[in-house]
């Protein structure tokens, strides 16, 4: 759910006048209370809110379930658990099976980091009906996104241009703007964000997921994690590894890279996925309607992208389809090997000076409706990973390392070294150079690999395995496309991670899923 693309992007206050004016969702001094007594006020969910994306509410689910929402509150800096609270969004929906079999609540995380877990669980929720019957399922917007205390930068007129900046500078002059529109962005953050930048680390969030464990009546947490999901499973497991119960990562992230190789990395993913696309559509029995061979539609993405760079084309009006948001869009599409079909279209209307679907496609990366409003996800997303990551980059690292990420992928390579810069004078410093998730005595926990994903590369499965630690995790193994295994509908990857979560049975070391 991360965007590869995106050019991510103090002094705390704490008195109440600028909680309540800054800070969506600040509470009042917890002294004398235990948060982990709270008891949730369970309601039909309303409409997700502009940083969650908006829309309607949760439809019910196909077998009659109903969708329920609640705020929990936790610490605004759980340096100081008894000072000032935020709150934190929940959704749930009851198991579905006989009370008797019921085995507490499986918790799911989404990814970004940025997602909104309140709008995406129940898009997904027919997805997971089979571990309902025995399960609530619930999930939750992590602080700083969604409903729980937003981080806010740019307007969305201001989001639609910072969107659009080339975001792969090729001269001084270039350079000094995409610099200047990147501090901006971070200043904004700062300025309308102070209070929460500094306590959106995924070691926040991890502590957030155990008081929720505690409210929720659940002696382990049960837990499902996709994507960055499993990085921040992995920090809750180091951090709480006697609390870890059934958990599930899928699409895993590389817990030992720094963000410069996590960046090469997705480099590597997103071209291999591209290479696997070219060669799908070129070896179907019907023509390819984008080339004759995989290089032809290679190279034919690629004089597109120059041409865009020197002169874009009608998008949706009124704004162009530039070089960035090609490039942005072309990414979301190899997210799925579902999203091919609309790549091939998208591609095709370009060539003919149409830039609609791609943009649509860029747009769905970015987090902005049709309507124009954008939901918080790259925000939330830069805040996050910038008070994560230590490392802070200059111009000159990407320049030294722009040979290796063009080697990486001629197409997407430029666009992985120049968001390294994302952090560039961000209000708050980063915590370390990669996440600590070495957890001795938590497990099993089930590691599931995907050999064709393009944002969490098969790599970083094995990683993971090892960085908890010996007798912690299993490796499972699926030889797909797109990005995460068990949403493939693959029924030998359902079916492995269902009789683990459900009954507890674990499928042997390094079993492979084709």
């Amino acid at each position: 759910m991360a965007n590869p693309f995106r050019l991510r992007a103090v002094a705390l206050t704490t008195s109440a006048v600028l909680c309540a004016a800054v800070l969506a969702g600040c509470g009042g001094s917890t002294e004398n209370g235990d948060l982990r007594q709270q008891k949730l006020d369970w309601k039909d969910c309303p409409a997700p809110s502009e940083a969650e994306g908006g829309g309607s509410a949760p439809s019910p689910l196909p077998n009659g379930g109903t969708w329920q929402c609640a705020t929990m509150k936790a610490p605004l800096d759980w340096g100081k658990p008894k000072g000032d609270t935020i709150g934190i969004a929940l959704i749930r929906t009851r198991a579905t099976g006989p009370a008797s079999g019921r085995i507490g609540s499986l918790v799911f995380n989404f990814g970004g980091p940025g997602g909104s877990g309140v709008t995406t669980l129940p898009a997904f929720g027919p997805d997971y009906s089979t571990l309902g019957t025995r399960y609530d399922l619930v999930s939750f917007d992590p602080r700083g996104v969604g409903r729980s205390a937003p981080v806010k930068c740019e307007s969305d007129a201001q989001l639609d241009v910072y969107f659009q900046q080339d975001a792969t500078p090729d001269d001084n002059a270039e350079i000094a703007q995409f610099l200047k529109r990147t501090k901006r962005f971070n200043g904004a953050c700062e300025e309308n964000s102070r209070q929460i930048l500094p306590h959106v680390r995924t070691t926040d969030a991890a502590r957030d997921m155990d008081l929720m464990r505690q409210v929720l009546g659940d002696r382990k947490l049960h837990y499902f994690g996709i994507s960055y999901g499993t990085e921040l499973g992995g920090v809750y497991a180091h951090l709480f590894p006697k609390n870890v119960g059934r958990a599930v990562f899928d699409a895993v992230v590389d817990p030992t890279e720094d963000p410069e190789q996590s960046a090469l990395s997705q480099a590597k993913g997103f071209q291999l996925a591209l290479d696997n696309f070219a060669e799908d559509c070129t070896s179907k029995t019907t023509e390819c309607p984008i080339g004759d061979t995989p290089k032809e539609v290679k190279d034919r993405i690629a004089k597109l992208l120059a041409d865009l760079e020197k002169k874009p084309i009608p998008g949706i009006f009124p704004r162009e389809l530039t070089q960035t948001a090609a490039t942005n869009g072309i990414a979301q599409s190899l997210y799925s090997k579902d999203f091919w079909e609309y790549l091939t279209e998208g591609l095709e209307q370009a060539y003919d000076g149409d830039g609609k679907i791609l943009m649509l496609l860029s747009d769905s990366m970015n987090g902005r409706g049709e309507n124009g409003e954008y939901s918080n996800l790259i925000p939330a997303n830069t805040a996050i990973n910038c008070a994560d990551d230590k490392p802070r980059y200059t111009t000159a690292d990407v320049q030294r390392g722009l040979p290796r990420f063009r080697a990486a992928s001629p197409l997407f390579g430029d666009f992985m070294a120049w968001a390294m810069l994302s952090c560039i004078d961000w209000a708050v410093p980063g915590a370390a150079n990669h996440p600590e998730v070495s957890a001795p005595g938590a497990g099993p926990i089930l590691v599931v690999g995907n050999t064709g994903d393009p944002a969490t590369p098969y790599g970083g499965a094995r990683a993971m395995v090892e960085a908890l630690g010996k007798g912690v995790a299993v490796e499972l193994t699926y030889q797909g496309q797109g990005h995460g295994s068990y949403d493939s509908k693959d029924k030998c990857v359902q079916s492995a991670v269902n009789a683990y979560l459900l009954d507890g049975k674990l499928p042997k070391a390094d079993t492979v899923c084709s």
